[in-house]
């Protein structure tokens, strides 16, 4: 089978890292969780803190069946399925053998493909570069928007309208301007307690 079909059918993903460690942010903050980044990303967001992970030619193409491995050898209780964009490729296999082994699966995307596998929990992180699919909003758990600048505290609150009732809404600064809408963000929800805050706590431990 030519490499090509088995990422079409995703027996095989470009693979950019993967490891154990504790979840920083989003609602999950906290949990030990085993990251798998796959490398590709249409999106582009200029803030962007991991923008070696856009181009899929970088980073290994891996038998999904080897990062699986991965996953056991770790003897993580749950996988989060991040990027890059993951779901611009199959993700169904990936889900399916760790399924099997009653892992619970996170997934972080910006839902602007098509979703595949089956998840515990859809994080949803929207990006005006390329807005979320409309059947993505009701699918999700947690709507993560990252604040850059004012403007984007409207991004966030018409991405609100969009999700479902039990939907976690969560702010998050965006690193490098942290410190100035970190305490805009803190006022909003003050005055708009439907979000939460979330931050990028990871970085402030120094770890992956």
């Amino acid at each position: 089978m030519l490499d090509s079909e088995k990422l079409k059918l995703g027996l095989q993903l470009p693979l950019m890292e993967a490891f154990y460690t504790i979840q920083g942010e989003g609602a999950q903050t906290g949990n030990a969780a085993f990251f798998i980044r796959i490398g590709g990303c249409d999106v582009g967001c200029y803030w962007c803190d991991v923008k070696e992970s856009w181009n899929p030619d970088l980073h290994p193409v891996t038998d999904t069946d080897d990062i699986v491995s991965k996953v056991i050898e770790s003897k993580a209780a749950s996988v989060v399925v991040t990027g890059g964009e993951p779901l611009i490729y199959n993700l169904d296999y990936l889900c399916k053998r760790i399924n099997e082994r009653n892992i619970k699966l996170f997934l972080e995307t910006s839902g602007a493909w098509p979703l595949s596998g089956k998840w515990d929990w859809l994080c949803l992180s929207p990006k005006r570069n390329k807005e979320p699919l409309d059947e993505n909003y009701n699918k999700a758990d947690e709507l993560k928007v990252i604040i850059f600048n004012e403007s984007d505290f409207e991004w966030a609150e018409e991405c609100a309208l969009k999700v479902n009732d039990k939907c976690l809404l969560l702010l998050q600064p965006e690193w490098s301007n942290r410190d100035v809408m970190m305490l805009k963000i803190v006022d909003y929800i003050l005055r708009n307690p439907k979000w939460r805050m979330s931050l990028q706590s990871h970085k402030y431990m120094g770890i992956p």
